[in-house]
């Protein structure tokens, strides 16, 4: 007996309709998965022997600390946001010399900051510059009178 094969595009996986498609599984240990993890071992564990308490500390512990670490690396992330930030607007009026990813070099006075991505990009003789490709700044003239 022979079985025809089946394209991947007319594929519709269990759960789903033809129009949807099932949601990606998670690439990433988070507390979510921790607790599903630590539920399933509980509920399958040998009722003879079940698990140690110290274990089962350890492992909540475990689940505690990471989602600490997950929090400090969340808040690391926006404190250097803010830093980036801070650091983009204090460019304003100074004159800056910059190389941009293709190699492209240039100077002039920062006129102006948008935050709109990532990287704060700033204004400079009307060519936007994402930050990071500042390589050095110097006060402007002072113009005289």
């Amino acid at each position: 007996m022979t079985i025809p094969a089946v394209a991947a595009s007319s594929r519709v996986q269990p759960g789903t309709t033809a129009g949807t498609m099932a949601p990606k599984p998670a690439q990433t240990m988070d507390s979510n998965m921790f607790m599903s993890l630590l539920v399933t071992q509980l509920k399958n564990q040998d009722p003879s022997a079940p698990m140690d308490t110290n274990q089962m500390m350890n492992q909540t512990v475990q689940l505690s600390m990471m989602e600490k670490m997950t929090e400090l690396t969340a808040e690391s992330k926006e404190s250097f946001s803010l830093q980036m930030r801070s650091a983009a607007a204090k460019v304003i009026g100074k004159n800056v010399s910059y190389v941009l990813a293709d190699g492209t070099k240039g100077s002039g006075v920062a006129s102006s900051v948008s935050f709109a991505a990532g990287t704060p990009t700033v204004a400079v003789g009307g060519v936007n510059v994402p930050l990071d490709s500042i390589s050095g700044m110097t006060a402007a003239a002072k113009p005289t009178t």
